[in-house]
C-alpha cells in the first residue's frame, strides 16, 4: 500500500512539474510573439516630444462637469525630467477656472489598432483628482461619443485609495446610460510605487491588466459598431481631470494640490505575422 501511495506521488509530481513546464513554454512563447512597434520612454528633459505629443486645452468641462482648465505646453503642468513625464494638476486660476492641468494626446500624430498598449506609472493621491491613461477613437469628430468608442486603460478616483478601473464605452455601452463594460480591482501603493496598466486588443476581446492581473475581460459579440467600434484606430490620452461626475462624487479637497502622474514609459507591441 505504501508503495502503490509512493508510486501516485511520483507520477503526480512529474505530471505536475511537466504541466508547469509547459505552461512556462507556452508564456515564453506568448511573449516573443509580441514586438514592440512604438514607444515613448521619457528619456529628455523639458517639454514632452512634438513629434508624438499635442494638448487639448480648454475649461468647457469635458463632457463631466470637471473643474480643470487644461493648459498648453505650460511647464507647471507638464514637464518631462529624470527619466519620466510629470502631469500636474495644480490650485491656479485660469479664464473661468480655479484649477490647471494638462491632457497630452498622440492625436493626429499617432493612432493604434490592436496591439499591447502598456503604460508604467505612479499616481496623485487626493479627493477629487481623477487621473485617467484611455483612448479616444480617431473618428470623434466625425461621428462623436460615444459612436467613436473610448478605452479606459486605467482610471482611478483619489476617494477610492485602493483601486483602479477599466471600462469600456461605446454607443451601446456607456455610463450615460448607466451600460458601460466596468470593472475595479484592489491596489495597494498606486502613490508611492510604478504600476503597469496595459491592454491586450484583438479583433476578438480586449483584456484589461493592472501588472501581472488580469481583471477585466470583454469579447467582441460580433453585433454592430454599437457595440464594439474597436476595429478602427484609436489614439492615446494622458491626463488628470479635477472633480467632474466620478472624480468629484464627494467634493475636491483643496490640500492636496499639486497632484502629479509620473509616467515611466509608453509602450506599444504588436503581434509577428
Amino acid at each position: 500500500m505504501r508503495f502503490v501511495c509512493l508510486m501516485l506521488i511520483v507520477v503526480c509530481f512529474t505530471r505536475c512539474n511537466a504541466s508547469n513546464s509547459d505552461h512556462a513554454n507556452d508564456t515564453r512563447k506568448t511573449d516573443s510573439a509580441w514586438k514592440l512597434s512604438w514607444s515613448e520612454e521619457f528619456n529628455y528633459t523639458g517639454l514632452p516630444d512634438s513629434t508624438k505629443w499635442s494638448y487639448e486645452t480648454g475649461g468647457n468641462g469635458w463632457g463631466n462637469n470637471e473643474l480643470q482648465y487644461y493648459t498648453s505646453a505650460s511647464p507647471l503642468n507638464v514637464q518631462v525630467s529624470n527619466g519620466t513625464l510629470k502631469l500636474s494638476a495644480i490650485k491656479q486660476k485660469m479664464e473661468n477656472r480655479e484649477y490647471t492641468s494638462a491632457r497630452l494626446v498622440t492625436r493626429g500624430k499617432k493612432d493604434f489598432t490592436y496591439g499591447r498598449i502598456e503604460i508604467r506609472a505612479k499616481l496623485p493621491p487626493g479627493r477629487g483628482l481623477w487621473p485617467a491613461i484611455w483612448m479616444l477613437g480617431s473618428n470623434i469628430a466625425a461621428v462623436g461619443w460615444p459612436m467613436s468608442g473610448e478605452i479606459d486603460i486605467m482610471e482611478h478616483v483619489g476617494y477610492e485609495k485602493d483601486s483602479v478601473l477599466a471600462t469600456i464605452h461605446t454607443d451601446a455601452y456607456n455610463h450615460v446610460k448607466g451600460t458601460q463594460k466596468t470593472k475595479k480591482t484592489f491596489i495597494a501603493d498606486p502613490y508611492t510605487a510604478f504600476h503597469n496598466y496595459w491592454i491586450e486588443w484583438t479583433p476578438e476581446y480586449m483584456d484589461f491588466y493592472k501588472d501581472s492581473t488580469l481583471y477585466n475581460h470583454i469579447v467582441n459579440e460580433h453585433k454592430t459598431k454599437k457595440e464594439w467600434p474597436f476595429d478602427d484606430p484609436f489614439f492615446l490620452v494622458l491626463n488628470i481631470a479635477v472633480g467632474g461626475n466620478l472624480g468629484g462624487k464627494y467634493g475636491v479637497d483643496t490640500s492636496v494640490f499639486p497632484g502629479t502622474m509620473e509616467v515611466d514609459y509608453v509602450r506599444v507591441y504588436t503581434k509577428e505575422k
